[in-house]
């Protein structure tokens, strides 16, 4: 059986769709699995073990400039990817009119069909023709967390009951790193601080980053900070700079990481502190112990499952406290033992949402 998954972004969407493939592998072993995805996203879905094949796109370019020649070239060439298999199953996980359109010009097999949301869920974008555009439309329950809207429509669409445990299937390692830091360094004992994210509403104060900072650093940890812009660059050199001001280096700057790389640094961490964003799920994701940062209410959507105490989300107005962001990480220490014992990439899966620490 082949199966066409398209999400097509942003990473956050991208990361919380992973588990579908490990989904899919289990109910159906033998089942080819390809996924249509923004280029710019595809290093993280290479990291995964049930993908056969990465479809990559770059509609977000080719709209700025729909009729250059070189878009009418890339888009052509996107279109013999894309038509390259006949597929039994195409399943549009995004429900925007983009994905769509692109579930619309796959091929199908004799008999295949096209799957879509019938609905929009809370809290996520929804367009009408994705439901149009597919042969068969399912409902989805409205409140629903994000990891678990695609897991059930894809269960629904190939009719298997979906498996108790949850597998990101994060855990294909890199034939090489295209960086290293100094040997001495010890990553053991560094946390990764994931301050970026597409939206300012979303910050977390610099102050407070420094603050918690120091908080580490007095616990014997280092601070690593990631960055994917010239904007966060210069948060994570000023984060770093004040943490540096003694001869010790208690913070270091990562450069500019393709997110295979950067999947790779932070699981070799041994935490994670991040705001709601792409790079904070791939956290989820690794089952690395972490605190999410929220200054909205909705971290029942997007945030981790909190049941396990490993991960765990932190949400206040107008933001989170230091206090309760230091509280809830060593709370997150105290389960690292027992959740050890669990396979990697495996967590509970989200069926109860709205557990957030305060």
């Amino acid at each position: 059986m082949k199966i066409l998954l398209v999400k097509l972004s942003s990473l956050g969407d991208v990361v919380h769709a992973l588990p579908v493939v490990q989904d899919i592998r289990a109910a159906l072993p033998g089942a080819q699995v390809d996924w249509v995805v923004e280029k710019s996203f595809a290093p993280v879905l290479a990291l995964n073990t049930g993908l056969h094949r990465i479809i990559p796109c770059e509609i977000r370019r080719w709209r700025k400039s729909p009729f250059a020649a070189v878009t009418r070239r890339e888009w052509g060439a996107f279109r013999t990817a894309l038509q390259q298999d006949a597929y039994d199953a195409v399943i549009d996980l995004q429900g925007l009119t983009k994905s769509a359109v692109v579930a619309r010009l796959a091929r199908l097999a004799p008999g295949g069909k096209r799957y879509a949301l019938a609905n929009q869920t809370t809290g996520s974008g929804y367009e009408a023709p994705t439901r149009w555009l597919a042969d068969v439309a399912i409902r989805i329950t409205p409140h629903i967390h994000a990891v678990q809207r695609s897991r059930e429509l894809t269960a629904r669409a190939l009719g298997y009951s979906l498996p108790s445990s949850l597998d990101f299937g994060l855990n294909r390692p890199l034939a090489h790193m295209k960086w290293a830091q100094a040997a001495t360094e010890n990553i053991a004992k560094r946390v990764a601080f994931v301050h970026g994210t597409s939206r300012a509403d979303k910050e977390w104060p610099l102050a407070h980053w420094i603050t918690l900072g120091q908080r580490f650093n007095a616990a014997g940890y280092q601070i690593a900070l990631s960055h994917g812009s010239a904007r966060e660059q210069a948060t994570s050199q000023a984060i770093a700079d004040a943490l540096n001001a003694s001869e010790s280096t208690n913070a270091i700057v990562w450069p500019l990481l393709p997110l295979d790389a950067l999947t790779q640094e932070l699981a070799q961490c041994a935490g994670v502190i991040g705001v709601d964003s792409g790079v904070s799920h791939i956290a989820v994701a690794l089952d690395l112990p972490h605190v999410q940062l929220y200054n909205f209410d909705t971290a029942w959507r997007t945030g981790p499952d909190s049941a396990s105490g490993r991960q765990v989300s932190v949400f206040a107005l107008p933001v989170p406290t230091v206090e309760a962001v230091w509280q809830a990480w060593l709370g997150c220490l105290g389960t690292v033992k027992t959740s050890q014992t669990k396979p990697s990439g495996s967590l509970d899966s989200f069926d109860q949402p709205g557990r957030n620490a305060a």
